[in-house]
């Protein structure tokens, strides 16, 4: 599968991408329960689909390098360690800011381009905010007692309002997984909308920590929960649960992103985070995106990578394609 002139063109001319959202955020609506309750998610028919698509959606020479700059175009850069400190985040925000070696950039027509995102922890948001200073690079926090949730929920709140006060553009929450787990629906919409509110104009990714949900349907019914509350994304995981971000759970979240928009008319973003590091999972994840939702879903502000080591295998990639030979690491540091 190709990018199209068209796509081609938005990727070449895609340069500092945000806060320069072109879609009305999502307002959310009243929880409708009889809507979740009609949610199901037929489990063997998702994985068939799945199964499949690496295979029937591979790419090669310059349609594959097109891809994989699109997906540079789309990462949160991210460092959510304990032992993280300002001089980290700088080489980091360096690494957004100049993802891919100018000379491969240059050869590909693609000066300019730039990450979507970098998140961080609290802490570590004024140095990012100060790196990366006129640069429009966002900068994402992870909030509300990241990655468990379990934190005093007015500690919750007053997290985010620090973090927005402190510069973040984009706040990650956590959700409350017992919600889920005992289909109180209710009280995670009341969770969410509240966490919307303490949010301002920043957005929100709500992370679902899908590999703690018990089954897609659950999946499925929370992304719809979390829509109807105000995210302006949804995301599958934390990366710090024992799994994360598969096609299975893509799938069933893209699928509730297609309904909400046909009933609401708002676009909602899909962040996939965890466990994708190979640049041929980029591809396949960006393909079941066009597939289901279509080209707009294919910008960064509706579409984020959560990796950091996904970004060196693109660049190997990348100058395989100039050269014919993959490059040394050193070649491509992290900052």
């Amino acid at each position: 599968m190709a990018l199209t002139t068209s796509e081609h063109a938005q990727t070449q001319t895609h340069t500092a991408q945000l806060p320069q959202v072109t879609e009305p955020r999502n307002p959310g609506m009243a929880l409708d329960l009889d809507w979740v309750a009609r949610v199901q998610a037929n489990t063997s028919a998702i994985e068939r689909r799945c199964a499949a698509l690496p295979a029937r959606r591979s790419v090669k020479k310059t349609h594959q390098a097109a891809w994989l700059l699109k997906a540079v175009s789309c990462i949160d850069l991210t460092t959510l360690s304990g032992d993280d400190t300002e001089m980290r985040v700088g080489r980091l925000c360096a690494k957004a800011k100049h993802p891919v070696r100018a000379e491969v950039l240059q050869a590909l027509g693609m000066d300019g381009l730039t990450t979507g995102a970098v998140c961080v922890y609290h802490e570590m948001i004024p140095a990012a905010v100060q790196a990366l200073q006129g640069t429009g690079i966002p900068v994402a926090a992870v909030s509300t007692g990241f990655p468990a949730g379990l934190s005093p929920f007015h500690l919750r709140l007053q997290e985010i309002k620090e973090s927005v006060a402190a510069g973040a553009h984009e706040i990650d929450i956590v959700i409350s997984r017992r919600h889920v787990l005992t289909g109180n629906w209710h009280a995670l919409y009341d969770e969410m909308k509240q966490m919307r509110d303490a949010c301002g104009d920043a957005h929100v990714k709500a992370i679902l920590a899908t590999g703690e949900l018990g089954s897609l349907r659950n999946v499925a019914r929370a992304s719809l929960v979390c829509m109807m509350a105000g995210a302006d994304f949804i995301k599958t995981s934390t990366g710090k649960e024992s799994v994360n971000a598969t096609l299975p759970v893509t799938l069933v979240m893209l699928r509730a992103i297609r309904d909400y928009f046909d009933r609401t008319g708002y676009r909602v973003g899909y962040k996939p985070a965890g466990g994708i590091s190979k640049a041929k999972d980029a591809i396949t994840y960006l393909a079941l995106i066009k597939e289901e939702l279509g080209d707009r879903w294919l910008q960064p502000d509706l579409f984020r990578f959560g990796a950091s080591s996904l970004l060196g295998d693109i660049e190997r990639q990348l100058d395989h394609h100039l050269t014919g030979a993959y490059a040394a690491g050193y070649r491509n540091p992290m900052g």
